[in-house]
């Protein structure tokens, strides 16, 4: 199969859209429109400008000498004020040092509050910074728990559990490609507008194929295909007990459905009253052939193959191999 085959499968489309939408973000949010930081308090600002700010304050108060506004501008420092204030201490440089001691004297009931580091110098990493630590780990681990994930669903369906052997998508399209498909013109019918055929091996625990319906100008009609409907037992890989065929016509308002079962199902009452909603109950046997009709199309889905798992499950209760061979006419040429 294709790897533009496995696209169209629910499950991997959302991982491989997850695991995109990710890396989009990150290259959004870090390159193209990074987080610009507006009205931000100083507590935000790098060690070195937040050293700067308070050189103002401190300036700022020895010339309209108002307290209260010089209290609030150190206390905006945050846990950094401490430390940056002994180190201005340390290192007045061109300002007035009584300026110094003036401002320090009026904060320091705040400053007491605070525990400055041993060098004298604040290394708190800021808000932003333990923010933008936060959401690279987090994407990281976002990243890896939707990778690892993509490897256990599709690992073993792209690679095969051991070196050289064939996963359950290949063997399954190797044995597709054998089918020689019915040749309806040489029984006297009309042959058919669209012809495709799909196989389930064991194994392929994603398996749900789907195949476009056009006309013989190119128009399309709808589509058909064929997904697992009912699982049985536990551990892996999944023991499927029950297909879903269906047929969509893009002239009718409903998608028709019928459900081919295994002999075990299909003589359960439980999972033959539970399925039934699901459309039509079907037991699968070799040569079968099982027709859905909407409003212009008609399907007719022969049993190719089929064979049975076998296990501690009861007999004939999950397949190991099944081969459809679908087959779809306009309503008008619809074979008998």
């Amino acid at each position: 199969m294709k790897i533009l085959d496995y696209l169209k499968k629910p499950v991997v489309a959302a991982v491989l859209a997850g695991v995109g939408g990710i890396v989009l973000g990150l290259i959004w949010g870090w390159v193209i429109q990074p987080v610009k930081w507006k009205d931000a308090s100083p507590s935000l600002l790098n060690t070195a400008s937040q050293e700067t700010y308070l050189r103002m304050a401190i300036d700022s108060f020895g010339v309209n000498g108002d307290p209260q506004l010089a209290s609030q501008r150190y206390q905006e420092l945050g846990s950094a004020g401490p430390a940056l204030l002994k180190t201005i201490q340390t290192n007045p440089g061109k300002q007035n040092p009584v300026t110094i001691m003036s401002f320090s004297n009026l904060v320091q009931p705040v400053s007491d509050i605070s525990t400055p580091t041993p060098s004298g110098t604040s290394e708190t990493p800021s808000t932003s910074k333990l923010v933008s630590y936060g959401i690279i780990v987090f994407a990281i681990l976002a990243v890896g728990v939707v990778g690892f994930a993509l490897f256990r669903l599709l690992g073993p369906r792209l690679f095969g559990r051991r070196s050289g052997e064939a996963t359950p998508v290949q063997q399954a399209h190797r044995l597709s490609k054998q089918v020689e498909l019915t040749d309806y013109a040489s029984r006297g019918e009309e042959p058919p507008i669209a012809q495709f055929v799909t196989t389930y091996v064991l194994g392929d625990d994603l398996f749900d194929d789907s195949f476009g319906i056009d006309s013989p100008s190119g128009e399309f009609l709808g589509e058909c295909g064929v997904g697992i409907s009912e699982t049985i037992g536990v551990g892996d890989p999944k023991k499927v007990t029950a297909f879903e065929v269906w047929l969509f016509d893009k002239n009718d308002i409903q998608t028709v459905t019928k459900v081919l079962m295994s002999s075990h199902a299909y003589n359960d009452v439980a999972t033959y009253q539970r399925l039934e909603a699901k459309g039509e109950p079907i037991l699968v046997e070799a040569g079968k052939r099982v027709v859905l009709e909407t409003a212009t199309l008609q399907l007719v889905a022969s049993v190719s193959d089929v064979e049975y798992g076998q296990g501690a499950l009861p007999d004939s209760s999950y397949f190991e191999r099944l081969t459809l061979e679908l087959a779809v006419w306009p309503k008008a040429l619809a074979s008998e």
